[in-house]
């Protein structure tokens, strides 16, 4: 028997998994801060941990999986009153967004989604406890920080000291802070946002942290310990690490067995950004790709390390995911249960159990493929169509993948473009924002690609995409 190894960022190395309560995991992950449509970050987060969701209940454990909507924050309330339309409605059309990206991309809907907003009074029951015992204090300003040098094991996470972090982070110095690390549990109403942004506090009106939200959330939900807690490696250093101080703060014993961090999506050798101007969104990948390509593309690299994006790259997933379906199409699986004892079964068992180690079990997928091919076997055929179902991977028909093709259509001009998108900001002036969805989402089907920009004004292009943009002001 084989047993399932999880590197553990908190440990820094790879530790046989052991649930705290047999046969159960209780997993969650750091989910969207809906402001804007996902980008491929967004993307491989969603599915590194649907994987991980998946294998574990493959081997045969209870999951309750908990995935987090984030539905209150800074750059939700800035962006509903750019757009002149309420947080809720704002948040709520862009969820609606996410989960058709996440349906697309085979991502199974996690078991509890809560949303930040319903969990309010939680929050505030947290505070009070840290205030209670000396971890929290509010300051002149009226926000309610965090004292992270009251905390001892602060820094855990990250393996760096206070001090470490403070000059990596460039933290400025706060006159209101006792430290300038000490981070907010609850901030102080400002004069020009909607009340609908506020709650009322007994440290006055306001809202709540973006750290205090998920450490409310995960343990309402899963207890005050519980097994694993994912998210992206941008997510380790302050949001994780702050997670911690608060919940271990607040309930007095440890918080999460094991950390799990996905890496980085790369464009170029460069992290992708919106600042670098190397930004893209699932519906962009969506609109040159097929869905699964985008998922087989992000699967068959190891969820911790750099994901390389490039057209090239995709072209090639594409190519390959390609070959598995023919080998499907020429020798149809027989109707059989997947056999777990057999060669490259235990194969990719032994690699999925190795830190969830998908490139490894994809190439299992192609050895089988190529014995299929070789051997015109309905019983091999079977095993490669359920181990890659285990990935979320060759769930359709052959014949549905690969018969499929994009119709032919006249490309639109640049005018009747710009024409659209003038409507669709008359639609958006007018409050209309169903009107404008449907603009946009008959300019993605014609393979133009919107992107709206804080400056006001809506870049387009076509796919497939470059990165080079075409502007049209408002």
């Amino acid at each position: 028997m084989t047993f399932l190894n999880i590197y553990n960022t908190l440990a820094r190395e790879k530790q046989t998994f052991v649930s705290l309560t047999p046969g159960e995991v209780r997993l969650y992950v750091c989910g969207v801060t809906v402001y804007d449509y996902c980008h491929i970050g967004h993307g491989r987060m969603l599915i590194a941990f649907d994987v991980v969701q998946r294998w574990l209940r493959a081997l045969g454990y209870r999951v309750l999986y908990v995935r987090n909507i984030t539905d209150i924050d800074d750059k939700i309330i800035r962006r509903a009153a750019e757009n002149g339309e309420t947080i809720a409605a704002l948040a709520e059309r862009f969820i609606r967004a996410m989960h058709e990206d996440a349906d697309a991309l085979g991502v199974a809907r996690p078991d509890v989604e809560p949303r930040a907003t319903a969990y309010v009074p939680r929050m505030l029951d947290l505070i009070a406890a840290l205030e209670r015992k000396g971890y929290a204090y509010q300051a002149a300003d009226g926000d309610v920080n965090y004292a992270v040098r009251k905390f001892a094991g602060y820094g855990r996470l990250s393996g760096k000291t206070l001090d470490d972090l403070c000059r990596a982070e460039r933290i400025t110095e706060n006159k209101a802070k006792q430290t300038p690390l000490d981070f907010a549990l609850w901030k102080r109403a400002k004069p020009d946002e909607p009340p609908e942004a506020n709650w009322e506090s007994r440290w006055g009106r306001g809202r709540p942290g973006w750290h205090i939200e998920c450490s409310a959330m995960s343990t309402a939900l899963l207890g005050e310990r519980f097994d694993i807690h994912g998210g992206g490696l941008d997510l380790q250093f302050p949001h994780h690490e702050n997670e911690i101080a608060q919940s271990e703060g607040a309930t007095g014993q440890p918080f999460v067995n094991y950390w799990m961090h996905n890496g980085h999506v790369q464009i170029d050798n460069e992290k992708m950004s919106k600042s670098l101007g190397n930004f893209f969104t699932i519906r962009d990948l969506r609109a040159q790709f097929d869905a699964e390509t985008v998922r087989f593309f992000i699967v068959r690299a190891h969820y911790r390390s750099p994901l390389h994006y490039s057209p090239a790259h995709l072209e090639d997933a594409h190519r390959a995911l390609t070959r598995l379906y023919t080998a499907l199409k020429e020798s149809p699986p027989d109707t059989q249960a997947l056999d777990w004892q057999a060669p490259h079964a235990q194969r990719f068992r032994s690699a999925m159990n190795d830190d969830f180690n998908t490139p490894e079990a994809v190439a299992v997928l192609f050895d089988l493929a190529g014995a299929v091919n070789r051997n015109r076997s309905a019983a091999l055929a079977r095993q490669l169509k359920g181990l890659a179902g285990t990935l979320g991977l060759l769930t359709r028909k052959p014949q549905a993948f690969l018969h499929r093709h994009r119709s032919g259509r006249a490309e639109l001009t640049a005018d009747q473009i710009n024409a659209q998108i003038e409507a669709r900001l008359a639609a958006k002036r007018a409050k209309n924002y169903r009107a404008a969805d449907r603009i946009r989402s008959e300019l993605f089907k014609k393979g133009v690609i919107l992107e709206d920009t804080p400056g006001g004004t809506t870049e387009w292009r076509r796919a497939p995409f470059a990165l080079s943009t075409r502007r049209n002001q408002k």
